[in-house]
């Protein structure tokens, strides 16, 4: 092989390797396909386990809704009564009970979905069944969450809302009104 050719070549296989690696650092997918369940990254797959809303209620949270988890994290800076933080701990207990099992069913039918997938299993009747399994679980956990802001509201006064989206950022024009009137 000539050295003009021997060149040629090695900058063929440079190039081609400088493609490939390229691809594999930009593959929105790098990675996953070693996940348990292919949709859910370890941390989604905490997140549902455990209770947390993923964004879920961001609609009530920008719109001066505030999150009942939070609140109570900022207990002090928004001068909660001992009964504000008693309503608030049940507003978070009834809400971690009724978002762990559909986490936890939300989990299950992805571990379905992914095996049917797997196992060169599925159908179109078969993913359409999950995945509106799925949907609805989804749904549902975002209800729980939103309504856990609903049921917030009802527990400030519109001085402590106002101070809440100040320190939570959420402080623009549009989410200074108050939602609704309040009992305290």
């Amino acid at each position: 092989m000539s050295p003009t050719s021997m060149k040629k070549l090695l900058s063929l296989l440079a190039t081609s390797i400088l493609v490939l690696a390229t691809h594999a650092q930009t593959s929105p997918y790098a990675g996953d396909s070693t996940r348990a369940i292919k949709a859910l990254s370890e941390g989604d797959i905490a997140r549902l386990s455990s209770g947390h809303g993923m964004g879920l209620a961001r609609a009530a949270e920008l719109n001066s809704y505030p999150g009942p988890r939070h609140v109570l994290d900022m207990a002090d800076r928004l001068e909660l009564t001992e009964t504000q933080a008693a309503e608030l701990n049940r507003v978070v207990d009834a809400m971690k009970s009724a978002a762990l099992p559909l986490g936890r069913d939300v989990i299950d039918r992805e571990k379905e979905l992914d095996q049917l997938f797997t196992s060169k299993q599925a159908t179109a009747e078969a993913v359409l069944q999950l995945t509106r399994e799925i949907g609805r679980l989804q749904g549902e956990r975002r209800a729980v969450h939103l309504n856990a802001h609903v049921a917030t509201v009802a527990i400030l006064n519109a001085g402590q809302i106002s101070r809440y989206n100040e320190l939570r950022g959420c402080d623009s024009p549009e989410s200074a009104a108050s939602p609704a009137p309040h009992r305290h």
